[in-house]
């Protein structure tokens, strides 16, 4: 079993609308994923500056970034970063390019985790629903020209109002789009814009919502996480 998490840290401004990076690595540590992927983890303007140092990040959760900044003193790749339990081997790694009306990207990165391979792609797709659909067709574009085939999962901040439609409908031709539960705003979530979408050939054994008492002030999303099995025939 591998378990994953997907969390929109607002650049670690809570609800009360302090940067409080401590209540963002306390909420990691909760989480006890393998692998998370991050949305918004740097500053908007300027440098880009990452809320979360990478010093902070090893000492205080046990987890490694993968560097994706694509600036000196960023951590993620328009705001997208993964994390990696210590002991999961990063096989390699690649940001994607994504068609926008807004700046928008998107990672990716081939793990070994409990000696199993997979791919893990890390998303926050645009505010207007026609880009959503073009930035979801760009993401299943890049993955079907890569020349090998792994177990994929495909974690964000889709921004889908829709339940089921929208760019929701391109993921699910080829996927299991997962419904771990309305994840926005914390205080009282409504939206199930956080999503964890899995490859055929990956099982999603349960999926949920983290909500504790600290996840409900530490960001205005709740973290989502899901426990994936590959499939005998994957």
């Amino acid at each position: 079993m591998i378990r994953v998490a997907s969390y929109n840290i607002q650049k670690s401004i809570g609800t009360d609308f302090r940067r409080r990076p401590a209540r963002i690595l306390e909420v990691l540590v909760e989480l006890d994923a393998d692998v998370i992927t991050l949305q918004e983890v740097d500053r908007r303007f300027g440098e880009r500056v990452t809320s979360l140092s990478i010093e902070a990040i090893a000492s205080e959760t046990g987890y490694e970034p993968i560097m994706f900044g694509a600036r000196p003193m960023s951590l993620g790749w328009h705001g997208n970063t993964i994390l990696v339990r210590k002991g999961v081997h990063v096989l390699s790694q690649r940001s994607l390019v994504l068609p926008r009306l807004e700046p928008r990207g998107g990672v990716m990165a081939d793990l070994r985790v409990n000696g199993t391979v997979i791919r893990v792609v890390g998303l926050h797709l645009g505010l207007l629903g026609l880009w959503r659909k073009r930035q979801a067709e760009a993401v299943l574009d890049q993955l079907e020209a890569l020349e090998d085939v792994l177990p994929t999962v495909i974690m964000g901040d889709l921004n889908e109002w829709s339940v089921n439609g929208g760019c929701l409908r391109h993921f699910a031709r080829d996927h299991h789009v997962g419904e771990p539960g309305p994840s926005y705003p914390s205080v009282r979530p409504v939206f199930g814009f956080d999503r964890i979408i899995a490859s055929q050939d990956l099982t999603i054994d349960n999926a949920g919502v983290h909500g504790s008492a600290r996840a409900r002030v530490a960001s205005d999303h709740l973290p989502v996480w899901a426990n994936l099995r590959v499939n005998g025939a994957g």
